[in-house]
């Protein structure tokens, strides 16, 4: 599958040497500009299979960026690609649906497969930034059930394992961890899945996360 990105970044630098890594591996990079406005447009107009979008940028950044493209009836689907490993970046960038989240340290052919999950529907964290994530959702996910909850058909323990495998534990590690056995952990995970309908253990950690900060700007 050939992917068309477009790569947002005002650093022209970067922009050249990840847009000559991309083309080696058969993406064509079909628009690589340092300004958001610019980006905004060329998208409207190109219609790419996914846009690679810094986070620091001077007037319009990242955020500004992503926002703004979600306001338009673009489709397709935005990754941070980004040296920041804030949490708040992170939370911010997933609850304005950026649908990956990506570090330039990356490994090429990582970064590579990280951008075909992504057009193939799947979010995609950078694994060292498990832990973060992790926080987050344990922080975010509420005990209690509200009408509007996605996780109110978790009981108290999908609720916990929730938290472990945000964090990229295996199944074997989060059943010693909690004195339960592989069978019982894979049977957890098969239905928070499934209850909270994604298809990735990150998927459903992002989902805490925009759940924990709809939940978080309520209560304040």
């Amino acid at each position: 599958m050939n992917l068309r990105v477009i790569v947002i970044d005002d650093h022209t630098l970067f922009r050249e040497g990840l847009e000559g890594l991309l083309t080696r591996r058969d993406i064509e990079v079909v628009a690589s500009v340092g300004d958001g406005e610019q980006g905004i447009r060329l998208a409207q107009e190109l219609k790419p299979d996914i846009i690679l979008l810094d986070m620091r940028m001077p007037d319009l950044n990242g955020l500004g960026v992503l926002a703004r493209l979600k306001e338009t009836d673009l489709e397709m689907p935005i990754a941070m690609l980004t040296t920041s490993t804030e949490e708040r970046d992170l939370v911010e960038a997933l609850r304005n649906g950026a649908k990956g989240y990506l570090l330039k340290d990356m490994e090429p052919d990582s970064l590579v497969v990280a951008l075909r999950d992504i057009v193939a529907g799947k979010t995609v964290v950078a694994p060292a930034l498990a832990p973060i994530l992790a926080k987050v959702v344990q922080g975010n996910v509420p005990s209690d059930s509200s009408e509007e909850s996605p996780f109110e058909d978790l009981t108290p323990r999908e609720t916990e394992i929730l938290g472990l495998l945000a964090e990229g534990q295996s199944n074997k590690v989060i059943a010693r961890n909690l004195g339960i056995s592989d069978g019982t952990v894979k049977l957890h995970v098969k239905a928070i899945l499934r209850k909270l309908d994604v298809h990735s253990r990150v998927e459903a950690a992002v989902l805490a996360v925009e759940h924990g900060l709809k939940e978080s700007s309520k209560n304040s």
